[in-house]
């Protein structure tokens, strides 16, 4: 099916405590040139993620945003700091003892410090605890990522070809109307012929002043200008250029490249038969078969 090369895919899914969103979006160009906006800690997953999009995109510049965002408490471990707490309790004992063997024999303060020290004490002190970014599962973070990237490729894609049966449909249409000009310059061809042949004879009849003339010189004179003026080649050669566009069109491959080529030999044989026409009429024809084409040329712009 004809896909267009302006696309947009939008996706978004909360998967193993991540909420992920990935947007697709892309516009013109000659081959596939990719770039992305993706969080600095998980920029592992952009080569895989260039290398999934070209499998099913073929041309175009696409732009990727991946935005990761972990939900609270998901992506942080909590940690207790073992040797410091055991410090804490050392330097708090030591000091506790001091104390107390210091006023060991004052009469007047019995216990002076009292050993009242919890953990629900202890963990209020300084940095007791330590708060950590869990590590990340590579695999897994690129199995989530690449399950929400296949659901806006989809759509994307959808998009794509939607907006291709469109610029399909103006092409044949185009192409329809340029067969209708086509046959209108075979109609007229062999007219300039004849017309020439007419004028040909009526200027010699006027210069030699009698009505004998060489019917043989005017024949011969005639078939000459008929063979420069002849577009026969390039009408079929022109049809069959539409032909060839026609099945591109119905084609299931990317074929905007092709289009393209196809559409500038249309353009040369067009070229050829306004280079020939002798007539007015065909003249004009001509240059409406030369403003179509270049419809259809900038249509296939957008073909991928």
């Amino acid at each position: 099916m004809i896909r267009s090369m302006t696309g947009y895919g939008r996706a978004q899914k909360i998967l193993s405590g991540r909420d992920i969103l990935v947007e697709i979006r892309s516009v013109n160009h000659r081959y596939y040139e990719y770039s992305s906006r993706i969080p600095r800690t998980y920029n592992y997953i952009d080569e895989k993620l260039k290398a999934m999009l070209k499998s099913g995109i073929s041309r175009g510049k696409v732009e990727v945003n991946v935005t990761i965002n972990n939900i609270e408490g998901r992506d942080t471990v909590v940690a207790l700091n073992k040797g410091l707490a055991e410090e804490y309790l050392r330097v708090l004992k030591e000091f506790g003892e001091e104390i107390n063997d210091k006023y060991v024999d004052c009469d007047e303060i019995e216990d002076y410090v009292e050993d009242d020290l919890t953990l629900s004490k202890l963990i209020k002190l300084p940095d007791i605890f330590t708060i950590q970014k869990a590590p990340d599962d590579e695999e897994q973070v690129w199995n989530d990522v690449s399950e929400v990237a296949a659901e806006a490729l989809a759509k994307f894609v959808a998009m794509r070809e939607t907006e291709g049966e469109k610029l399909r449909a103006d092409v044949l249409d185009k192409a329809e109307g340029i067969l209708g000009m086509v046959a209108k310059v075979e109609e007229q061809s062999p007219k300039t012929v004849e017309n020439y042949r007419s004028k040909l004879y009526q200027k010699l009849t006027e210069i030699l002043e009698s009505k004998d003339i060489d019917q043989q010189r005017i024949l011969t004179e005639a078939a000459i200008f008929a063979e420069k003026v002849a577009v026969d080649e390039e009408t079929v050669r022109l049809r069959s250029h539409i032909s060839q566009l026609k099945d591109m069109l119905a084609s299931e491959e990317a074929v905007g490249r092709k289009l393209d080529f196809i559409v500038q030999e249309m353009n040369r044989e067009v070229n050829t038969i306004g280079s020939k026409a002798q007539d007015l009429n065909i003249t004009k024809v001509v240059v409406d078969m030369k403003a179509e084409i270049e419809k259809i040329r900038e249509q296939i712009q957008n073909i991928e």
